[in-house]
């Protein structure tokens, strides 16, 4: 494909948010040369019996297609014959794609239960190794008589090991040799993930994480190549940049052509096994100082000279495998751009990010809302989930409340000022970024309660922002949030508007990760710490 070519996919295809699914590819994997156009084609969406009116649907929904494809993973499983074994992991996969959804999801729970591991061999095993007795004075038994003695553990810990290999193991690791079946795999996995959300099947469940430890070692920062992205690279990779660009979209030719510009740098990792498609791209922006908006990234002035820029923000980072997902690839990618512009650009001092915060606005409302019922004192109604509350607490300050109470009642309507605030806030029309009266009310109060969601608000002793988490498992700091920073409909709904800056230095990089990782501990900065500190009267 061609620049022109894709510059008439932007102007004909391109809408915000639109992502091909990997998961929804039909073809084998030596065919590389149509998959993008294959995936934006193909569902794997529940379908009803009426609507499977294709001959492809059709079959895919059939026992005997059923019963074929998993003939071939049987076959790819248990076949020695290597001669052989690349036609059949082919067959595998192209009968794959061929199933519906019921007839994958049937596929996968099979693979998961009946190629699992044989665990009355594995009792057995634990049995005898719990008969055998350890020699009660080692300082009287010699070298060669210990040898003797301990080899029957020896000897047993080894089949133990061999025992604990599930059966689809075999599977895995002959896709992940044969051309293409690693990208296979990842789709596989995205599958598995998919029926996951909607049902917590145990023995699929033990799969995915099985296949997952087995990603992570394949994808070892020593296996992947770090790439930077550029105009002149080819248009198929550049369209992938297009369609997988997940925080801010990417609205023409002219908006990628700038990312990719003077002042701007684009960075992926490759895998030799999925060449020509980035398995995850950072976007960074080469600035004088550290952005406060992300309009001042994306659309304001031209960038300065590269040679004035003393500071590199990461403003959008974005995985293109769905069946990666809990693979933190983006922690060895921000390390890697790190050290690289470091090298190339000794001026450039600080590394620091322009981040959205996902859920602010969602824990927020459900904040406000379990508030609402509790100071009802209706303890009947159920607590909203994810709210974290099960007692009353008035999260306005006193002075808060009185400025929400005395807003403008054609836009402000509530009882009390949390129900204001949750009525502004569940509208979708955002009509309060328009007044600078209400404005002037939100500002301190949601910056506020955006740095204790950010500082203090926790799930298993980590960040609950799933961003802020990412971050902090780096070793970044919390550095700033920013008011009215992206005023599209997305960071509004997410944040109210707010984003935050997160800093990596790299005196303490290693440091910050370790007490975060430990003990849960957010390093922040004192800017955003007085929102949630009590200042001391001076």
């Amino acid at each position: 494909m061609n620049k022109k070519a894709l510059s008439i996919l932007l102007r004909a295809r391109m809408k915000p948010n639109d992502r091909p699914n990997l998961s929804l590819s039909p073809l084998p994997l030596t065919n590389a040369a149509s998959k993008m156009q294959q995936q934006n084609s193909n569902s794997l969406e529940k379908k009803s019996p009426e609507d499977g009116n294709s001959a492809s649907n059709h079959s895919g929904n059939s026992e005997s297609e059923f019963n074929r494809v998993h003939a071939s993973m049987h076959s790819a499983i248990s076949l020695n014959k290597t001669e052989v074994l690349d036609d059949v992991l082919n067959n595998f996969s192209e009968g794959y794609f061929t199933l519906s959804y019921e007839n994958r999801r049937k596929l996968l729970i099979v693979l998961a239960r009946d190629y699992d591991l044989n665990r009355s061999q594995v009792r057995e095993l634990i049995k005898q190794y719990l008969g055998l007795e350890l020699p009660t004075d080692k300082a009287q038994v010699s070298g060669s008589e210990e040898e003797g003695l301990f080899s029957s553990f020896y000897r047993i810990e080894r089949n133990l090991r061999h025992a604990l290999q599930p059966v689809y193991e075999v599977l895995f690791d002959r896709l992940n040799t044969h051309p293409g079946g690693l990208r296979f795999l990842s789709i596989l996995r995205a599958d598995i993930l998919s029926i996951l959300v909607e049902e917590n099947i145990a023995s699929l469940r033990a799969l995915d994480s099985y296949l997952k430890e087995k990603l992570i070692t394949w994808l070892s920062p020593a296996a992947l190549e770090l790439h930077q992205i550029t105009w002149d690279d080819p248009a198929s990779l550049l369209e992938k940049i297009v369609a997988y660009e997940a925080v801010h979209p990417i609205s023409n030719l002219l908006d990628l052509k700038r990312r990719l510009g003077i002042g701007r740098r684009c960075f992926g990792y490759l895998h030799p096994a999925i060449p020509g498609e980035p398995l995850i791209f950072i976007e960074v922006a080469l600035m004088e100082n550290v952005a406060q908006t992300i309009q001042e990234v994306l659309w304001d002035s031209p960038p300065i000279p590269e040679s004035e820029a003393t500071s590199a923000l990461f403003y959008s980072i974005s995985s293109t495998q769905p069946g990666l997902a809990g693979i933190n690839l983006g922690k060895f990618l921000i390390k890697r751009v790190v050290k690289l512009v470091k090298r190339e650009m000794p001026h450039i001092s600080t590394f620091a990010t322009l981040s959205p915060i996902p859920g602010f606005m969602t824990w927020l409302l459900s904040k406000l809302a379990s508030q609402t019922v509790l100071s009802e004192g209706d303890m009947s109604q159920p607590v909203a989930e994810g709210s974290g509350s099960t007692f009353y607490e008035n999260i306005l300050k006193p002075d808060e409340e009185e400025a929400l109470m005395s807003l403008p009642k054609d836009i402000a309507t509530g009882k009390n000022g949390m129900e204001v605030l949750f009525n502004l806030f569940a509208s979708t029309s955002y009509k309060w970024i328009h007044s600078p009266e209400i404005l002037s009310a939100l500002k301190p109060l949601l910056m506020r309660l955006c740095a204790r969601y950010l500082l203090q608000e926790k799930k298993r002793g980590k960040a609950l922002d799933s961003v802020a988490n990412f971050h902090l498992q780096n070793g970044a700091m919390v550095e700033r949030i920013n008011w009215m920073a992206d005023l599209s409909e997305k960071g509004l709904s997410q944040s109210g508007g707010i984003m935050v800056n997160y800093v990596y230095s790299l005196d303490n990089i290693e440091e910050y990760a370790h007490s975060y990782f430990s003990n849960g501990i957010i390093q922040a900065s004192s800017d955003i710490r007085r929102y949630v500190e009590p200042q001391s009267d001076k």
